[in-house]
């Protein structure tokens, strides 16, 4: 199976939830050449357009916030950029004289992205956006983009991850551990200093609990996570502070993460089974919390 055309491959462009900002480039039209070009990363999946609220917080508070309001240079990696959405959003915000962010994708998607951003960046003074490959599980990919972090050129002297972005991520039962081996790469050493220099950001919508739940016990085991709240606000109301997507028709939720001081020292397992062993109930107790909110 290619991975972004699996068998039986029927699926249709979306459309932004009431809260997502609007995205030109990603229309209805380009979505559907996009998917018939390559396949599910030419969708924009449910789950990006709730990202992309967070990351565009127009009359609304998050909790916590996705940057401070006086920060460092930001230094970001997005896994599975698809069709480049949420990393055009993200540019959209960012400090073009001292930010950086790559979007990563398999190299086969890297045209999409780079068509996409080239559209939607052109005529603006954005934050400075580069497309490289980066399959999950690929250690060799991670490195190459090592190696531009610790160039003063491209870094400005400041060289180390501070977030690592994924919108709609967690499916195919098959790409879990290949996607937790990235993320635990891209959080240490020399991507990072210390376990709370970078922040992940996760996106994720339910799909199917019994092939999903698996990557959220492996991966709790690893890091710390705890969802995204937010508060609506406008000058006649403020509503109650509560979880980012409990109002959305299908469970979804913007997961926040850091490493484990612990995990820091551990040896990553060279075997798949091992890596996915179950350990961690964090994502069952958030779930059930999140049922008591319905």
């Amino acid at each position: 199976m290619r991975t972004n055309f699996p068998v039986n491959l029927n699926i249709y462009p979306s459309q932004p939830s009431e809260d997502a900002p609007e995205v030109e480039t990603f229309n209805f039209a380009n979505q559907q050449e996009a998917i018939r070009l390559f396949g599910i990363a030419g969708r924009i999946w449910e789950a990006a357009y709730v990202l992309n609220s967070y990351i565009k917080p127009s009359g609304r508070v998050y909790e916590p916030p996705l940057f401070p309001e006086t920060r460092n240079p930001v230094r970001i990696i997005e896994l599975g950029s698809g069709s480049g959405v949420v990393a055009a959003t993200m540019a959209d915000v960012l400090d073009r004289t001292r930010d950086i962010i790559f979007a990563t994708d398999l190299p086969e998607v890297c045209p999409l992205l780079e068509q996409n951003l080239e559209a939607h960046l052109h005529d603006a003074n954005r934050g400075p956006i580069f497309v490289r490959p980066l399959s999950w599980g690929n250690s060799q990919h991670a490195v190459s983009i090592t190696e531009e972090l610790s160039n003063p050129a491209t870094t400005h002297d400041f060289p180390h991850l501070t977030h690592i972005i994924c919108s709609d991520l967690v499916y195919f039962p098959e790409l879990l551990a290949p996607l937790l081996r990235s993320l635990i790469q891209l959080s240490s050493p020399p991507f990072v200093v210390e376990p709370s220099d970078v922040r992940v950001i996760i996106s994720y919508k339910i799909r199917s609990l019994a092939k999903e739940t698996p990557f959220w016990s492996a991966f709790g085991l690893w890091f710390e996570f705890t969802p995204v709240l937010v508060q609506k606000t406008d000058l006649r109301h403020v509503s109650p502070l509560h979880r980012l997507g409990s109002d959305l028709e299908d469970p979804t939720f913007v997961f926040v993460a850091r490493r484990r001081e612990q995990s820091f020292h551990w040896n990553v397992p060279p075997n798949d089974e091992d890596l996915m062993h179950s350990g961690d109930d964090t994502f069952e107790t958030l779930l059930l919390m999140s049922l008591d909110e319905q």
